[in-house]
């Protein structure tokens, strides 16, 4: 079998590690094992993180839909349940700018809801 050298491809690959890393303190830019463990869990966080925003985000539209919807004397589950049952498909990010935005158009959603 014919030897294999490696000598451009693992230049390319420390390049781009270390190109990643630009920015990092101390040895952590330069020298590509530390540079490498450092930019595998920076992706790693980010992955997880593009998840974990959209959970956040949906927390976060749920409790302004409750808190608007208390004033409106409902709670979020009999106003969820109320728009369900009147046929009404908006999503809880447009319900929330609404609530925001628009209170009275938000109180008329709120009305629809009890009706049903």
């Amino acid at each position: 079998m014919a030897r294999v050298k490696v000598g451009v491809t693992a230049h390319a690959r420390h390049k781009k590690i270390l190109k990643m890393a630009k920015g990092y303190r101390g040895a952590r830019h330069a020298q590509f094992k530390k540079a490498n463990e450092l930019v595998m869990k920076a992706l790693y966080y980010a992955r997880r993180d593009r998840r974990a925003k959209k959970r956040e985000f949906r927390k976060l539209w749920i409790v302004r839909i409750n808190a608007a919807a208390r004033m409106n004397g409902l709670t979020y589950s009999r106003l969820i349940a109320g728009l369900t049952k009147a046929g009404i498909e908006v999503n809880r990010k447009m319900l929330s700018e609404l609530a925001i935005s628009d209170p009275a158009g938000f109180t008329v959603i709120c009305e629809a809801a009890k009706k049903a």
